[in-house]
């Protein structure tokens, strides 16, 4: 008798970690989510081919930066006060992601013919500045309701899918934080 109790005891302790992991899944959930950002369901959201320009005119297109991670800013030439602050931002975040940083591209597009200042070109001289229609940008970029397209980053995974989108006026250290969880998991880019 005391030859089953010690097997048994053997099968418990070994089936111990996986009844403990299906209780933990299927009864014990974790609550909220994790990351900041809002998720966008991809299928609904595919690249279109977007007909923009560089600001001198050469053809230039999102998908030459596939393999990559792009931070996409939208706004007209005429950069305001809360253009600047997005466009800081985006430089600080990729800055701030050290040795993946090189995995970030950033993009402004620019929905108009306004001439963009030549001392904002040299400060942001390594973001990609891209004219488009702005008309392609609304049917393709989700907003939060009530929202402009002006008041979002949106986020490019490196397979040139649109997948997320950061809200107005978004906390710097949690955009990070969904920067670098990422990254991290992220074997592509």
């Amino acid at each position: 008798m005391s030859g089953r109790l010690k097997l048994l005891a053997l099968l418990l302790v070994c089936a111990a970690p996986i009844i403990a992991s299906y209780v933990t899944y299927y009864i014990i959930k974790p609550t909220g989510r994790t990351n900041y950002g809002a998720f966008i369901d991809q299928r609904a959201h595919p690249m279109p081919k977007l007909a923009s320009t560089t600001l001198d005119g050469r053809p230039e297109s999102l998908e030459q930066y596939a393999g990559k991670w792009v931070m996409v800013k939208v706004g007209g030439g005429a950069c305001d006060e809360a253009c600047l602050k997005q466009l800081f931002a985006m430089r600080q975040w990729r800055t701030m992601q050290g040795k993946n940083m090189d995995r970030v591209e950033r993009v402004w597009l620019i929905t108009d013919k306004e001439p963009v200042d030549t001392m904002l070109i040299r400060q942001y001289d390594d973001m990609h500045m891209l004219r488009v229609p702005p008309e392609a940008l609304t049917r393709w970029l989700p907003v939060e309701q009530g929202g402009k397209l002006e008041d979002h980053i949106f986020l490019i995974d490196p397979r040139s899918n649109l997948m997320m989108r950061f809200p107005k006026d978004p906390d710097p250290r949690r955009v990070h934080k969904d920067l670098a969880k990422l990254l991290k998991a992220s074997a592509i880019g």
